[in-house]
């Protein structure tokens, strides 16, 4: 590796998190796409299609993300972001390029595109938290949730854009359109340095010493920091002869593997992805009006997940984890379940209630569980076992978030939308009972003190909660 000349931080950090933006992109860009495609192809009494077309990038996603870390490990970080950033090109020309009626091509390519959707899910937190400094790594993180809800946001606007359209032309142009960002994604990329801790690990300190001195403004600590990433380095290789999958589920780590992948799969089974990819559909069935007229309605959510991201950074230090996601899920699952009661009680009540309540549902959602899952699965899995087991816990992240887009449809064309979001609100509540009985506290802690109340030696924690607490 040569580099000429220093590279500036800021220009690491927006790259580096920029893949968040393709990922948001294409969360978002079916919510618009969708109604229009329905009409084309006429699969409005299709749930099935609509169902498979839609969580098909999902399906893709849960290898996707598999493979990029595996393939991460051997190649680097920024040579399988570029990887995708061209997968998720080409895979989003393709879809636009679908024959008429191809509905079979169009899940296939959907799934292909997802390979890239779930390998960014997985690159960008890795690369980000390699190349961020510690005191710094909660606020990128934000910062990668931010671009996660920019670029859903950003396919909200385009599909409000295009809405004028014909239909044939409208939906191609709405997928088609994510080739720019992967485009830009891309560019930006070659740029960018390989992360210090992959240098390392390949027997380039010198180079990762290079790196450093782009992306810290303390000169003066590299060396030190160097040796930090070398020890963690030797320890992380160890660890992974000596760890099984049988490892997972040992008395040791039970505990909190149960806890991070818990975390991670109730924070799809709550019913957010139902939102974001068929609002338009959810307020067309609530007030009998075009789905393709509705889409004001995601640039609000979009607006509302934004500032969320920017409330999260805000507070992330200020506020216990448990909290946090005990307040979320709470008012997210009161949020499905009243309307059911309202409409109960008062049948005559406006069908919008409905509508109304699920941006509740997105304002808290968007600074609780939507950035704290991935916060608290990075911090509650000791290294003897965190690779494998932050795996595991976004395969089972990507297939909630499959079983649900592909549901959803099927579900609300066999029962009312009012019973299947008081479902998602049961499953929420049950997320706060899951949080206060089964995860342990992670703000503060030290990765042994969290491993401590795992273990049942309790020593290291309970003296680090009564410090605290004083």
């Amino acid at each position: 590796m040569q580099q000429e000349k220093k590279i500036s931080s800021g220009f690491i950090y927006f790259f580096g998190s920029f893949g968040g933006i393709l990922f948001g992109y294409d969360i978002g860009v079916m919510t618009g796409a969708l109604p229009f495609l329905q009409i084309d192809w006429h699969l409005q009494n299709n749930a099935t299609i609509t169902g498979w077309i839609t969580s098909a990038v999902m399906f893709g996603a849960i290898f996707g993300g598999a493979l990029a870390g595996q393939l991460s490990d051997r190649w680097g970080r920024r040579k399988m972001i570029l990887l995708s950033a061209l997968i998720f090109a080409v895979g989003s020309l393709l879809s636009a390029g679908s024959p008429h009626d191809g509905q079979i091509y169009l899940i296939i390519v959907r799934m292909f595109l997802g390979l890239a959707v779930g390998a960014a899910s997985a690159l960008v937190p890795a690369y980000m938290s390699e190349m961020s400094p510690a005191e710094k790594r909660g606020s990128l993180s934000g910062l990668n949730q931010t671009m996660i809800v920019t670029g859903m946001l950003l396919s909200y606007v385009i599909d409000f854009v295009l809405k004028g359209l014909p239909e044939v032309l409208a939906w191609r142009l709405m997928l088609g359109l994510a080739a720019v960002p992967a485009a830009i994604l891309f560019l930006g990329v070659l740029k960018l340095p390989e992360s210090p801790r992959f240098l390392v690990k390949t027997g380039h300190p010198d180079e990762a010493r290079q790196v450093l001195s782009y992306i810290r403004k303390d000169t003066s600590t590299i060396d030190d920091e160097l040796a930090d990433i070398q020890s963690a380095s030797q320890e992380e290789s160890a660890a992974a002869k000596s760890t099984s999958w049988g490892t997972l589920v040992s008395k040791r780590y039970r505990y909190l593997v149960i806890a991070g992948v818990g975390v991670a799969t109730f924070q799809q089974f709550q019913g957010a992805n139902a939102i974001f990819y068929y609002i338009p559909l959810i307020v067309q069935k609530a007030t009998g009006k075009a789905a393709s007229s509705a889409l004001m309605w995601p640039i609000i959510q979009g607006i509302i997940l934004v500032l969320g991201s920017l409330l999260y950074i805000a507070i992330a230090e200020k506020f216990n984890r448990r909290t946090l996601l005990t307040l979320g899920g709470a008012v997210m699952g009161l949020s499905f379940l009243l309307p059911t009661v309202i409409n109960w009680l008062l049948p005559n009540t406006s069908p919008m209630l409905i509508v109304v309540f699920l941006c509740v549902y997105v304002a808290f959602y968007s600074f609780t569980w939507a950035p704290l899952t991935w916060v608290l699965v990075g911090e509650i899995f000791p290294l003897q076992i965190r690779g494998r087991a932050s795996g595991v816990a976004s395969s089972f992240n990507w297939i909630g978030s499959w079983l649900v887009g592909l549901l959803f449809p099927v579900m609300t064309a066999n029962m009312s939308q009012e019973s299947v979001f008081a479902i998602f609100g049961i499953i929420c509540l049950l997320g706060v009972a899951f949080i206060r009985f089964a995860v342990p506290e992670t703000r503060g802690k030290t990765l042994e003190e969290i491993e401590a109340q795992g273990t049942g030696d309790r020593t290291a924690y309970e003296a680090s909660t009564e410090q605290e607490n004083r």
